[in-house]
């Protein structure tokens, strides 16, 4: 009698404490850590600041890779089609959750799966793409963070000219085959047009149609704005290689650009974002419901300029501007 109520109490207490483990735990037990699916829009080398940024947050909120928490990284090198084949391998390695970023890669996820959670880390218009029904309640199994690409178009030319005052001729190159480029291209035209500079858009969708477009493009334009998506991303030293040899100043979204030679950038701060990712990942992973979680817009924005190749086009950076970078690139 004196060991069943010995083994009662025993259970007990058992019980008691599996209730306070948390899932990791559990999941140990059963011998199957929880699993994220990390779909990198472009290459490892090219994520890798947004990578490590994403792990060393989760590994503050108590997920150590191998430990608590699986990760199956897969990279899709700019190619949409890519995406799609990646995001259903995902399905069927049946992930806890899954994340990416990028409009396309999050609409292949939505169309690959409606029951697996999807984190995206960057969107560029989440309603306006139909990711999420509001901000403040998604609905469905999508949320994540809004990048604002293309809101900030008009501050990027602002900024443009302050290193290229007698701009007159903007060259604009976006992938047409990425809905939230398209977004971008007509508010990059309607910023420029309140400017009264002239525009040569140059439309690509796929790695050989770049070097056709600067060719196309020669003795036209004065300056370049590249729209940020997974195919310029993949290819930005390609594309600012091209500007260079051309003698064309280029704008960017995101800093991986400026690092590549391009001349300067401003946009969200895609390390805080994906740090913030990782946030919404802890949420689902104890239980959350991503269609609850309010989608969130950026806080940190950064200014990086790019001095080696201020000096190599032979432009001059206003003191004005440097200090208010938040990156100079010597």
């Amino acid at each position: 009698m004196a060991s069943y109520i010995g083994r009662r109490k025993f259970l007990a207490t058992l019980g008691g404490a599996a209730a306070a483990w948390p899932l990791a735990a559990w999941a140990q037990q059963l011998g199957k850590l929880p699993t994220i699916g990390f779909l990198g829009r472009t290459t490892r080398s090219a994520a890798s600041e947004w990578t490590a940024a994403f792990v060393q947050r989760l590994r503050e909120l108590g997920w150590t890779e191998n430990r608590t928490v699986a990760i199956e990284y897969r990279w899709a090198e700019g190619r949409d089609e890519r995406s799609a084949e990646l995001i259903a391998e995902f399905v069927r390695l049946k992930v806890d959750v899954i994340v990416t970023s990028g409009t396309p890669q999050v609409v292949a996820a939505r169309q690959a799966t409606s029951i697996i959670p999807i984190v995206f880390a960057t969107a560029g218009d989440p309603v306006g793409s139909g990711l999420a029904a509001s901000l403040a309640r998604p609905g469905g199994n999508a949320t994540g963070l809004s990048s604002q690409h293309a809101e900030l178009a008009g501050k990027r030319l602002e900024l443009l000219r302050e290193v290229v005052p007698r701009l007159r001729r903007l060259a604009i190159m976006g992938n047409v085959d990425n809905p939230i480029t398209v977004l971008e291209l007509g508010e990059v035209q309607a910023a420029a047009g309140t400017l009264g500079l002239e525009v040569a858009t140059l439309k690509i969708r796929e790695v050989q149609d770049i070097a056709s477009a600067f060719e196309a493009l020669k003795g036209r334009a004065d300056a370049l704005y590249v729209c940020t998506d997974a195919l310029t991303a993949t290819n930005r030293i390609r594309i600012n290689s091209l500007a260079l040899g051309a003698r064309l100043p280029t704008m960017h979204g995101t800093r991986e650009y400026v690092e590549a030679g391009g001349l300067m950038s401003y946009g969200a701060n895609f390390p805080d974002l994906f740090r913030r990712a990782a946030e919404y990942v802890d949420k689902i992973l104890r239980g959350a419901k991503p269609g609850d979680i309010p989608v969130e817009q950026p806080t940190k924005f950064d200014l990086v300029i790019n001095l080696t190749t201020a000096k190599a086009l032979g432009l001059e950076v206003p003191p004005t501007l440097l200090a208010r970078a938040d990156e100079v690139i010597e």
